[in-house]
């Protein structure tokens, strides 16, 4: 198991507790999220779904979603906890989607733990299997530089968000909208909302 899956699973528990419901999520964040929901047609996928609770807000919604994450023990958690969803062990780095098959994927600080030399991975993967015209969101830890720091659970990495953007738009996806929020006792955030190419 992957260093950042086994120190997932670890503490999936706490996790769940603290992170794992809409009620935990800040409220601008489930605005954007909905925003971006609202223009989506087709299948969705949220990558790197932790306990589900984003999968199951999006089906809520009317969206044929599912998820996908690496940690057994939030898929076990999603799977118990939102019955009639699809939820499936496995890794962004290696989606099991046919190309071109999804309307949009959620990727909401799924790629955190990616660092400079392997977060192109993802990031292909995702324009492998959204359609063109098809949608992406990616919340992620914004700062001045691309950098590690130490994440409650395993190391992280920020990104200055012009770099991330280029990261993006090289993996085949135009940058829409980009979002940023620093909110007191928080670290910043940022997030990138996509559509693929043709």
């Amino acid at each position: 198991m992957p260093t950042a899956t086994a120190a997932y699973d670890a503490r999936a528990a706490e996790y769940i507790d603290l992170l794992g419901s809409m009620d935990a999520v800040h409220p601008s964040d489930r605005q954007l999220v909905d925003t971006w929901a609202s223009t989506l047609t087709g299948p969705v996928l949220d990558a790197g779904c932790g306990p589900g609770h984003w999968t199951a807000h999006l089906a809520a919604r009317g969206l044929d979603a599912r998820g996908v994450d690496l940690v057994p023990r939030f898929i076990a958690h999603a799977t118990a906890a939102y019955p009639g969803i699809p939820f499936r062990l496995g890794s962004i780095d290696d989606l099991e989607e046919t190309p071109a098959s999804l309307g949009g994927i959620l990727s909401w600080f799924s790629t955190i733990h990616h660092d400079p030399a392997s977060i192109e991975t993802p990031l292909r993967e995702f324009a492998r299997v959204v359609r063109p015209g098809g949608a992406l969101l990616v919340g992620f830890f914004t700062g001045s530089e691309v950098e590690a720091f130490d994440h409650a659970v395993t190391e992280a990495y920020r990104w200055p968000v012009a770099d991330l953007r280029r990261r993006v738009d090289a993996a085949g996806f135009d940058v829409v909208e980009t979002h940023t929020r620093e909110t007191r006792g928080a670290r910043p955030v940022g997030a990138l909302v996509c559509v693929r190419r043709e």
